[in-house]
């Protein structure tokens, strides 16, 4: 039996690869979920029944079952009762809970170790204060973002803040530094440092704006990954060593390919103080516009050859995701072709419209991303922007003085017709106007999306 353990582990570790590797696609997206949930029970399970230290089995079962049950009820709970636009906020929560679990652990074992004679040795020292700091940082960085995201907290600056932000970073790894290699000890200098990190990780997140809050969120779940792979390399657990790893390093992956979309360094989001709420008042007039009825709208698309609809964060506040796919079905009832132009960057979180999309039973093969469908655009006779702002905004290409220049955006300005959905004329995340309102071949359509979708469907209908 002894030799069970590591072959769970082994497939544990191959169930966590081929998960991520099915995340890559929606099409595969919940399998591959369901795969890795597997093997992580797996783990969990034999770890329960199979671990020992030093002969000895683990002990304290009825706490363990009982925290699972807990727990899990907890999870499942929130889980069924999240919506779609909230779903960002809960990503948020949870990995901050992984970031406190990792951060525990790390304290839990320094304790042990000084009621011990043993020596720490460098490599335990230094993976337990790693693991701390990381995790301590992610937590309560994670519940900012989780509070900003929920709109109960704006963001907050102060004169120098990056300077008390830097200088509180290195007194954290200062300390950490001297209790790894021993010039202080104990469990005072312990909590000091447990405080430190956590303030840091608050102040982190405290000046960021909204429009990057995805690339916060990844650059944090990386975070509680690291912080995750420190504690298996306290517990000389390869699943939970592996499985830190691999989440480390997909979060950094996908936290520099954001950083890609935006044509912005990882320096540039966290101190450039782009997306913020304070900025975010109206438009700055930049012309007139010209509004459009649901009923000429309906008229446009229905005699369209090819209808892109380019959906943003209100189609999700608005829960009007299933009313769109509807107005699909009848476009497509009339002989239109219909495709949905997915930016990387679209939405609160990585993939938030896809998952969206996928909820409302929209086709996989139909959302297509930013860098295959821009092409198309000039071909495109009506693209229909939903809740979307700054995704389709010219200025990204045109105006050098705009903060998102440079960014990638959706070509959406060259198709025929754009019919751009807002509740108003206030401009997006990133606290600008958006020039593509003004453009000739551009109309506004005022309303609740979900309410303007209705209509849209219905004069659909009619026709």
């Amino acid at each position: 039996m002894d030799g069970l353990l590591p072959l769970l582990y082994l497939l544990a570790s191959v169930t966590f690869v081929l998960g991520i590797k099915l995340l890559g696609s929606p099409k595969s997206a919940r399998l591959g979920n369901l795969i890795a949930a597997a093997g992580m029970t797996v783990a969990i399970i034999g770890t329960m029944f199979l671990y020992k230290h030093n002969g000895r089995p683990l002990h304290n079962l009825e706490w363990i079952i009982a925290a699972l049950i807990i727990g899990g009820a907890a999870g499942w709970i929130m889980a069924m009762r999240v919506k779609m636009t909230s779903m960002p906020q809960m990503v948020s929560f949870f990995n901050g809970m992984g970031g406190g679990c990792a951060a525990l652990i790390s304290i839990l074992e320094y304790t042990s170790a000084t009621q011990s004679d043993a020596p720490l040795s460098i490599g335990h020292s230094l993976a337990m204060m790693a693991g701390l700091i990381i995790g301590a940082v992610s937590f309560s960085g994670s519940i900012i973002a989780y509070l900003k995201l929920e709109d109960r907290l704006s963001d907050i600056r102060f004169g120098g803040q990056q300077f008390v932000n830097n200088g509180l970073l290195l007194i954290t790894f200062a300390l950490g530094a001297l209790l790894v290699i021993g010039s202080v000890s104990g469990l005072p200098m312990l909590y000091m440092l447990s405080v430190l990190a956590l303030i840091f990780g608050v102040l982190f997140v405290f000046p960021i704006g909204g429009a990057d809050m995805p690339v916060v969120i990844s650059l944090l779940n990386s975070f509680t990954g690291v912080a995750a792979a420190c504690g298996g390399f306290l517990y000389d657990n390869m699943v939970m060593l592996i499985g830190g790893i691999l989440v480390g390093s997909a979060g950094t992956i996908l936290t520099v390919v954001m950083c890609k979309s935006m044509n912005r360094s990882l320096l540039n989001v966290l101190i450039g103080n782009f997306g913020s709420s304070a900025g975010g008042g109206g438009s700055t007039g930049g012309g007139s516009y010209r509004e459009v009825t649901a009923a000429d709208a309906a008229v446009m698309m229905a005699y369209a050859n090819r209808v892109v609809i380019v959906p943003g964060y209100g189609l999700a506040v608005a829960q009007a995701q299933h009313v769109c796919h509807q107005l699909e079905h009848e476009l497509e009832g009339k002989g239109v072709t219909v495709l949905y132009a997915i930016h990387p960057v679209a939405g609160r979180m990585p993939g938030h419209m896809n998952v969206l999309l996928a909820e409302a039973d929209v086709a996989y093969e139909k959302l297509i991303e930013m860098e295959e469908i821009n092409a198309d655009f000039p071909t495109t006779d009506v693209v229909l922007v939903v809740g979307a702002n700054d995704v389709v905004n010219p200025a990204a290409k045109t105006d050098p003085t705009s903060p998102i220049y440079g960014m990638p955006i959706l070509d959406a300005e060259l198709a025929r017709q754009v019919i751009i959905m807002k509740r108003s004329m206030k401009a997006g995340y990133a606290g600008i106007d958006n020039e593509l309102f003004y453009r000739p071949n551009a109309a506004m359509l005022f309303g609740d999306a979900k309410a303007s979708l209705s209509s849209l469907v219905n004069e659909v209908k009619s026709l």
